[in-house]
Formats: C-alpha cells, sequence, structure tokens
C-alpha cells in the first residue's frame, strides 16, 4: 500500500521535481480566507492603543438597534485611548452593577443606565450630556 500525499510539496519530493513556489507576501495574505493546508485564517486586528479615539464631546445615548431589543447605553465622544477607554469601562461597570463593553470607540452598558452615567460622569469630571430621545 503506497503512502498518501497530503500537498505538492510531497508529490514534487516524490517525483524529484522542485516544488511549486507559493506566493508568501503580506498582500496576497491579507485577503486570505481559508486555505487548504491549515483551515480557517484568522487575522489579528491591531489596535493602536495610544491613539485618542474620541472627540471630547461626552453624548450619552440610548440604543436597541441589532440587539434583539435589549436596552444598551451608549457613551461616545469621550477623547481617550483604547485602554484608558477600558480602565474606565471596568470602573463604571462596578459603580453600575451592570456589565459594558468598548465596543469601536465607545462605550456600551446593558439596560437605561443613562441618568446614573450622567453622574457618574460628572463625577469623573467629564461634561457630558445627554443624547436622543
Amino acid at each position: 500500500m503506497s503512502k498518501k500525499l497530503s500537498s505538492f510539496a510531497d508529490l514534487a519530493a516524490l517525483t524529484g521535481q522542485a516544488a511549486p513556489s507559493t506566493v508568501s507576501t503580506n498582500e496576497s495574505q491579507q485577503d486570505l480566507v481559508y486555505s487548504t493546508d491549515g483551515g480557517r485564517v484568522v487575522t489579528q486586528k491591531h489596535v493602536d492603543t495610544t491613539a485618542i479615539i474620541g472627540d471630547g464631546r461626552v453624548r450619552i445615548s440610548r440604543s436597541t438597534k441589532g440587539r434583539g431589543g435589549k436596552t444598551v447605553s451608549v457613551v461616545t465622544g469621550l477623547a481617550l485611548t483604547h485602554s484608558d477607554l477600558q480602565k474606565l469601562c471596568k470602573t463604571l461597570k462596578k459603580q453600575l452593577g451592570c456589565g459594558g463593553v468598548v465596543r469601536n470607540g465607545e462605550l456600551e452598558f446593558q439596560g437605561d443606565k443613562r441618568d446614573l452615567l450622567l453622574n457618574e460622569l460628572t463625577k469623573a469630571g467629564y461634561q457630558a450630556k445627554l443624547s436622543g430621545g
């Protein structure tokens, strides 16, 4: 019984020919989604932790879109870096007693906590205001 060949390189080695060259530049790998050699290709997204994300106008709004009817309170416009946003999110989650996440430079908290967020952010020294209906 013969050995099963798993790649073109194995076939080339068996026949004594040179293996076909593979292109391994970053440009060709950038759009790669699936490879038969290794399965699904997951690229790591690089988050610049030193860049200031917001514009300094702190707004607190309520949103339900894309969440199956669940309400979240969204804080936008904080002029902080990504790591500072994560630290602030952690302290606010403890103070509010709810879950939250930093997503796309915004803070999202579970439930309608706009009034509590307004109080906590003004205590922390931010000039926040309610936004939306």
